[in-house]
């Protein structure tokens, strides 16, 4: 008898998202980058590679507690006579929309570039953040 390797039960929400992300958006060459996004007690950060693309050209918003990234890396001129036998670097524009994990203060919210990562850090919202209440003995 063989031992078949069990690997949990996919979140669809998740894939629907991957799959979601690498639709070509009204037929031209796009693209969605990877994020990660974590938070302590004070902050939510989200980081994303960009390299190559100038940051100057990258638009940052956050609305309702969504955070979206979008802007484009400019394509080189190609030379027609390549013949290439794969290609994977990327151009286009790229979007990328996520649901942040807490209330955020999106007016205070802090953008940096640095070797190709967008770091970005957003305040959370007091009442996001946790409370610690004391508790009363009486006598």
């Amino acid at each position: 008898m063989s031992i078949i390797k069990w690997t949990p039960m996919l979140d669809p929400f998740n894939e629907m998202d991957r799959w979601l992300d690498n639709w070509p958006a009204s037929g031209m060459a796009s693209f969605a980058p990877a994020v990660d996004v974590f938070e302590d007690a004070d902050n939510v950060y989200v980081e994303t590679p960009l390299p190559g693309i100038n940051p100057e050209q990258v638009n940052i918003a956050i609305e309702n507690d969504i955070l979206t990234i979008e802007g484009a890396s400019e394509k080189k001129t190609e030379v027609d006579e390549k013949n290439y036998y794969r290609k994977e670097v990327r151009s286009g524009s790229f979007h990328r929309a996520v649901a942040l994990p807490s209330s955020v203060k999106s007016e205070e919210a802090k953008a940096e570039y640095e070797k190709g990562i967008l770091k970005i850090t957003v305040p959370k919202e007091e009442r996001a953040k946790p409370k610690k209440v004391r508790v009363e003995v009486k006598k």
